[in-house]
């Protein structure tokens, strides 16, 4: 099991282990940090106005100490980031890999709420967490506490100690997740990384075409040369003859090697699909589906090639995982392109309780739709019946 990098997951993952880490600790430290902080402007500010020197000193005095602090609160962040988000790189690895805040109007926006509305809720969320059982545990210091009350309060305060642990995680972690929102936006590093799977998908696709091409015009070709030799041999040896038989056995060897040859190309890339498009590709698997297929296929016509190709292997990947997995005697596959999406939904009457998680080829799917910059659908409950559904903008991936 892979070390928690943010305190939300190490409390959404197991709860009762969040007590035992030091994660508690960290969140809070995060709080007190803020809250602290916050406070101290708040009474940096209220000395400056109580001074006794002239009323325009004293407001610009103290409009210039929000000012330095809200110009503060933002760099800071990413230090109290660092108590409870480790970032990807494990252990005090987050602060160094993750990259600086840059100085904007977002980080002034976020550097003024936190010191004039949010780090006075820090520092309340953390006081009040672990005020009640720190009252609890000092009954027995209290001069009107009677006998019963100075056993019992340090009981019950030391029983919700931990549990106040849990708030405290809770509001370190939502206070994180809104930073790590606001000072580092992945919009740009997200649309660079679909892009680069674009680009590996486009990549994948050539050299897949290139292998299809050598094994068509060189492996194919040379196992057709020995088919053909080899049934010349067969009618010039002896019929019945030991080398008769011998020969014939490795004619048959070679036409099986042949079809299956054939058959590893139209894997690799289908002719049908480049000549005649998605329909005629799609009748061509259910053709050879060995569960009867239903087909509904209204497109509008010739699709990006990128997209026939997505909705081709899912297609193929499909139907074979209903044939080996589903218990299925019939499936239907049907296609509609409306706004610029091509939806193509596949569906069995089989068992039901398809499961990613189980190696069946689902997450492969949705990562390759995913690549095409389109999503799938996965409605299977036990008993069935089985939906899957692929939307696919019939833009391309590059759109």
């Amino acid at each position: 099991m892979t070390t928690p990098r943010t305190v939300l997951e190490a409390l959404t993952r197991s709860p009762l282990g969040f007590l035992r880490t030091a994660w508690p600790w960290r969140a809070l430290g995060y709080l007190l940090s803020g809250g602290v902080f916050a406070t101290g402007v708040y009474l940096g500010v209220a000395g400056l106005l109580t001074a006794p020197v002239g009323a325009f000193a004293r407001v610009l005095c103290s409009g210039a100490l929000v000012f330095f602090a809200v110009a503060l609160a933002g760099p800071l962040e990413r230090r109290r980031l660092a108590l409870v988000d480790r970032g990807d790189g494990g252990s005090g690895s987050g602060d160094r890999q993750r990259p600086r805040p840059r100085h904007s109007t977002r980080t002034a926006g976020y550097g003024a709420v936190s010191v004039l509305a949010v780090g006075w809720m820090d520092l309340a969320v953390a006081l009040v967490s672990l005020g009640i059982p720190g009252f609890l545990l000092l009954t027995p210091f209290q001069p009107t506490a009677l006998p019963w009350q100075t056993v019992a309060g340090p009981v019950a305060g030391a029983l919700l100690l931990p549990v106040a642990a849990y708030p405290i995680g809770a509001w370190a972690a939502v206070r994180a997740a809104v930073g790590r929102a606001v000072l580092f936006p992945k919009d740009r590093e997200l649309r660079e990384v679909v892009r680069s799977r674009a680009r590996l998908v486009d990549a994948f696709e050539t050299e897949r075409r290139r292998i299809e091409r050598d094994l068509h015009d060189g492996a194919q070709q040379r196992l057709v040369a020995l088919t053909m030799k080899l049934g010349l041999a067969t009618l010039d040896l002896p019929p019945g003859s030991a080398a008769a038989r011998q020969v014939g056995e490795a004619h048959t060897l070679a036409k099986e090697a042949l079809t299956e040859l054939r058959e590893l190309i139209r894997g690799i890339h289908p002719q049908i699909l480049t000549e005649r498009g998605l329909p005629a590709a799609a009748r061509d698997i259910a053709g050879r589906c060995p569960i009867p297929a239903d087909l509904d296929l209204d497109l509008p016509g010739r699709l990006p090639a990128a997209v026939e190709q997505t909705a081709y292997y899912v297609t193929a990947e499909a139907l074979t995982n209903i044939a080996r997995h589903s218990g299925a005697d019939r499936c239907r596959v049907s296609a509609r392109c409306r706004d610029g999406v091509l939806r193509l939904d596949i569906e069995d009457n089989g068992s039901g309780d398809a499961d990613p998680a189980r190696g069946t080829g689902l997450v492969g799917l949705a990562d390759r739709i995913a690549a095409a910059g389109g999503r799938m659908l996965l409605s299977s409950p036990p008993g069935g019946p089985t939906l899957l559904r692929a939307e696919i903008p019939c833009a391309g991936p590059s759109s």
